[in-house]
């Protein structure tokens, strides 16, 4: 079958085009977004303050930075809201302008479009799928040299849903700072890790200058409408750099005023922990005794999975989608040598549908 485009997680526009099928009965399992939907603090918090929309929001937003300082645990003047996660991408590579950057990879693509919008370059460094995409400590820094200006990874990792822990990017930004190099990790995914505390680097960020952490609401807290993200950092000069070109208002009043309330709905968040954490056992334990199948060990939302059966990962692909189940055919990502699937953890009613389709013969 001939190969055809692979669809991000927010192409429902495009499948609802292409294969006749509305959007609203299509389940997202590419989209990486938390099936419990929006936090009901947070709902209640914007239904509340509607009417702030009428006003600017506060330039220093201080209110969602105190949010987050008692979310975290770090001092309010260490964080950095953004427009998602993508702005502060954005700004990071314009203040730093690497000419040397190092990626990990596979990863995701926005890292290598925003480093050329920058005017800077990159090399990548790939994970091994024979070490089940585990990384390769002393094998890095043999790479980090010198010459490189900016070394950047997404932890957990997308695709392959691998992570560090937190002693293995301690000894990185050792590394690092020996040889001059700024670092930046996305944790885009950290809180659907079934140990938060043992591959965070947020303890870090007091201890490093060199360090950057990202973090959006996008994916866990399922509000990519909202677009609200934020930086870490405890490097003054970097932030006010940042600060310096980043344009204003650039975060919503509602996102300024209610954002923050979603980081207090502890009940909210323990129940996307434990629905994440027992469904992605179960899929994986599933998976794992299929022949057809490898898998990976996992601790973001989503699970890696490699067809072994001869099946293309665009088949598989169609044959989900022909049932309203929309997966990521994987082969648009640099560096996945064979066939590849991602699908991330929804209700158990929604895993149980897709499990039936990749498991029957």
């Amino acid at each position: 079958m001939e190969k055809k485009q692979a669809f991000h997680g927010s192409d429902l526009e495009k499948i609802e085009k292409i294969y006749g099928i509305k959007k609203e009965d299509i389940i997202p399992f590419g989209g990486n977004v938390n099936p419990l939907g929006i936090s009901p603090l947070l709902k209640q918090s914007m239904a509340e303050h509607l009417d702030s929309v009428c006003e600017y929001p506060d330039r220093d937003y201080k209110e969602l930075r105190d949010s987050l300082s008692y979310y975290l645990g770090i001092p309010a003047a260490n964080i950095i809201p953004g427009n998602g996660a993508t702005e502060l991408i954005g700004l990071t590579f314009q203040v730093l302008c690497p000419k040397n950057a190092l990626l990990l990879a596979p990863t995701y693509s926005e890292y290598t479009r925003e480093i050329s919008l920058a005017g800077g370059s990159y090399k990548e460094y790939f994970l091994k799928e024979e070490n089940d995409f585990h990384l390769d400590l002393e094998d890095l820094k043999n790479h980090l040299t010198k010459d490189v200006d900016l070394f950047a990874f997404c932890n957990p990792n997308n695709p392959t849903s691998s992570a560090l822990d937190t002693g293995e990017i301690r000894e990185i930004l050792e590394h690092c700072r020996r040889q001059g190099i700024f670092v930046m990790i996305d944790e885009t995914y950290v809180e659907f890790a079934p140990d938060i505390q043992k591959i965070s680097a947020v303890p870090l960020v007091p201890d490093y200058d060199n360090l950057m952490i990202l973090r959006g609401t996008s994916k866990f807290f399922a509000v990519p409408g909202l677009r609200l993200g934020y930086g870490l950092c405890s490097n003054s000069r970097f932030l006010e750099e940042l600060s310096r070109i980043k344009n204003p208002w650039t975060i919503n009043t509602l996102a300024a005023v209610s954002g923050g309330v979603m980081f207090q709905d502890e009940s909210y968040i323990q129940r996307t922990r434990s629905l994440i954490s027992e469904e992605r056992k179960r899929c994986l334990d599933i998976l794992s005794q299929c022949p057809q199948y490898k898998t990976y060990p996992a601790f973001a939302n989503f699970l890696l999975v490699r067809l072994m059966d001869g099946t293309t990962s665009f088949e598989m692909f169609e044959k989900c989608i022909r049932k309203n189940l929309m997966i990521r055919d994987c082969s648009s990502f640099e560096g996945l040598q064979g066939e590849y699937i991602r699908f991330c953890i929804q209700t158990k009613e929604a895993n149980d549908r897709l499990l039936k389709i990749l498991t029957e013969q």
